[in-house]
């Protein structure tokens, strides 16, 4: 996966090719008391943003710092 993230890109490319990603995932887990990993793994960053009422440019900020 190339380190560009997009709207298109799913939580499982995150996960998977730059596992570091999980600490952002983690944050948002405790701020919203649900584990995006476990019950949006397949979905793509936009549709996660819209799910969980997050924006969308600072999830792709934090992603990007810790990459």
């Amino acid at each position: 996966m190339n380190a560009t993230l997009t709207p298109d890109t799913t939580v499982l490319e995150l996960v998977e090719y730059h596992p570091e990603t999980e600490a952002v995932f983690e944050y948002y887990a405790l701020k919203l008391g649900i584990c995006i990993c476990c019950e949006a793994l397949f979905c793509n960053l936009s549709e996660v943003a819209k799910r969980y009422e997050l924006d969308i440019e600072e999830l792709i900020v934090r992603l990007n710092s810790v990459m």
